[in-house]
């Protein structure tokens, strides 16, 4: 039996699963926390992918690994490939500004121009999440920081770049799917756009052809072989994904099938075989792990709503479920706004969030509880919709991440969604999805092996419009 391990390195903690690479059959597993913050030592993930991988049983037995990890966080390093400061997570919206700013600066100062432009280069328009408003904000406010850059890298590359040994930074390695996040990475010729770098470094050009940016890989690459000096000279390095990506892969999801995930963030995901251009900037145009697209609209809000709600109730999130389901559809009338870290669709990073219709009848513990879950799921029924608008057609969805598990949000999904949702087994479909592809790599082949598919339970329901409709007159009022 030939073993495959997946890691997930996300925002919250760093999970592995060993796996048989021929079934796909689970052979054991590992995990452990991040620290909090929007600004991390990537030492900790470090530290968290040893310890899980120790759990999980370690390498010994394993031939090979791949690493899916959250997107966009700039990790900067210095010709000795040392961090050269803290990295920047993507829901850190410190660069809100530096984003509209290099949206101004590729229009010659017009931002219609410049965010059609943007989508024309590289399939988005930046946001504080995208690594390349980041570089932005580090020229701006740490310049002898930014002076020292010789790579950039994200986590799942440098991941994986630690797993190898780390020799230089030539042997940086990374995927399209994650490329496709920094911004300056355009998915449909695969080419890095160092004229995007560039103006990000308020450099010439020519002054960052010097400048390490890991290379990008096939999704069936085998990338190179562990570290020798760790015990891991046996492994051979899959190129690894993004954490989206990842999910898909996981997920077996082919082109037309949608993905929902209710995490820390909020994600739509469609796997594609073309890619988009969204102008508006609500749907960036990332790749998937497979070779085709992932259009996918993202909110800072999610899980972590439900998360705040249930706390200032002070219940468990089955009671906090149990009661969002006694009250009535649509709270009577009240409306949570759940921009409760800014929000990146739609692009407010600076905004707060907002409870509206509060009267002696509606405040109350159950219309609170109804209107964070109805807020979550309104806020991502927009996502949905401004995927739809770029051509996707969506006729079902995935539905996972840690909101996944309420009672109450199943129950919801498909009336406020419009279709039908389907439920798989609460798992760690991110890092089943780099065990997929790390199975890909050993294998051989060019395809995904067919491990079974996860049994989905689909849920259906006649839609709330004017539940949607309520939501959308309150969240209107961020407009102005």
């Amino acid at each position: 039996m030939a073993l495959v391990a997946g890691i997930d390195s996300s925002t919250q903690s760093c999970k592995v699963v060993i796996r048989d690479a021929d079934t796909g059959a689970l052979v054991r597993r590992g995990s452990a926390p991040h620290p909090g913050g929007t600004e991390i030592d990537p030492e900790h993930w470090w530290t968290a992918l040893r310890t899980a991988l120790e759990q999980a049983g370690g390498l010994a037995d394993v031939e090979a690994v791949a690493v899916a990890g959250q997107q966009h966080a700039l990790i900067a390093l210095d010709g000795d490939g040392d961090v050269i400061r803290p990295a920047l997570l993507w829901n850190d919206t410190r660069s809100a500004r530096a984003a509209d700013d290099l949206v101004a600066d590729l229009g010659d100062g017009d931002r219609g121009q410049g965010a059609r432009r943007w989508a024309a280069a590289v399939g988005s328009v930046p946001v504080a999440s995208f690594t390349v408003t980041k570089l932005r904000w580090l020229a701006e406010h740490e310049p002898a920081a930014a002076a020292r850059i010789a790579a950039v890298a994200l986590p799942h590359d440098w991941l994986t770049w630690r797993l190898s040994g780390a020799a230089s930074l030539a042997t940086l390695r990374t995927d399209r799917s994650d490329a496709s996040g920094t911004g300056y990475f355009d998915a449909g010729t695969n080419t890095y756009r160092r004229d995007l770098l560039a103006l990000a470094l308020r450099r010439d050009p020519t002054d960052v052809d010097g400048i390490v940016l890991p290379r990008v890989a096939a999704p069936d690459e085998a990338i190179g072989s562990g570290d020798p000096t760790a015990g891991w000279g046996h492994v051979v390095l899959g190129p690894g994904c993004g954490d989206n990506a990842g999910a898909a892969l996981g997920l077996h999801l082919r082109p037309g099938e949608a993905l929902v995930s209710l995490g820390t963030s909020g994600v739509v995901a469609v796997v594609s075989p073309v890619g988009t251009h969204d102008a508006t900037g609500a749907v960036a145009g990332f790749a998937d792990a497979t070779g085709h697209h992932l259009p996918l609209a993202c909110t800072l809000n999610a899980s972590r709503v439900l998360d705040a709600t249930r706390r200032l109730l002070g219940v468990d999130h089955d009671e906090l479920s149990r009661l969002a389901l006694t009250a009535q559809p649509g709270a009577q009338g009240l409306v949570l706004v759940p921009y409760l870290e800014g929000e990146r669709t739609p692009n407010l990073p600076t905004a707060t969030g907002s409870l509206h219709g509060l009267t002696l009848a509606s405040m109350t513990r159950p219309n609170l509880a109804r209107a964070a879950v109805e807020g979550v799921l309104c806020l991502m029924a927009g996502c949905l919709a401004a995927v739809r608008v770029q051509g996707a057609p969506i006729d079902q969805v995935t539905l996972v991440g840690g909101g996944a598990r309420s009672p109450a949000i199943r129950a919801l999904a498909p009336a406020l969604l419009g279709v039908p949702v389907a439920v798989p087994p609460a798992g760690e479909y991110v890092a089943d999805g780099a065990a997929r592809q790390a199975a890909t790599v050993l294998l051989g082949g060019g395809r995904p092996p067919a491990w079974p598919e996860p049994d989905a339970i689909t849920h259906t329901a006649e839609p709330l419009h004017g539940v949607l409709e309520q939501y959308r007159a309150a969240a209107a009022s961020y407009e102005t």
